[in-house]
């Protein structure tokens, strides 16, 4: 399954990069994700939509082509990043790519709530007119306290993560495989 995946973060050093990246590579054999470079879209604009630059473009086919979207998300202030908002913003307009696209979200923190509230207002954002995307119920994955459950090469080494990770995927395949029925 093609899977689009968002990040949040444009940090060199992000967690939330890390996790999808680790997620790519333990998950190759059910999900192909392809990491999008939502950090070099320009600021969405109105103006533009109707002839957006070639990057936007790019980005809006490669969704549409996927089977499903993967949303990672810092919390900056108890909400989403810019960059994600102005990312979800580029691909709900014009071209609406991400309707009824089965969507996950994942987040990962130094902090012990994960990413909970910007989980919270993504998912509000997602439900929009215009976003629509399926959101997976009732897996939230929030990595909480990350830098002791992933070493330096990226690798999730806390046991309980992974393997609740592993569940969350699996019922995510399942959940692309029902809206796609």
């Amino acid at each position: 399954m093609k899977i689009a995946a968002l990040v949040g973060s444009n940090r060199k050093d992000s967690y939330n990069k890390k996790l999808v990246e680790y997620m790519k590579e333990k998950y190759a054999g059910k999900l192909d994700i392809d990491i999008l470079p939502i950090d070099e879209l320009p600021f969405y604009n109105q103006d533009k939509e109707m002839d957006p630059p070639a990057i936007v473009e790019d980005l809006r086919r490669r969704i549409k082509n996927s089977d499903g979207i993967l949303f990672a998300t810092p919390e900056y202030n108890a909400s989403i990043s810019g960059m994600l908002k102005n990312a979800i913003d580029w691909f709900s307009r014009v071209d609406l790519v991400m309707v009824n696209k089965p969507a996950m979200i994942v987040g990962a923190s130094m902090g012990a709530m994960g990413t909970v509230k910007a989980q919270m207002q993504l998912r509000q954002i997602l439900n929009a007119p215009g976003v629509g995307t399926l959101t997976l119920p009732g897996n939230e994955v929030f990595v909480g306290s990350v830098q002791n459950k992933m070493d330096e090469q990226g690798n999730l080494t806390d046991e309980q993560t992974v393997q609740f990770i592993d569940n969350v995927v699996d019922n995510y395949v399942q959940w692309i495989n029902r809206v796609e029925a």
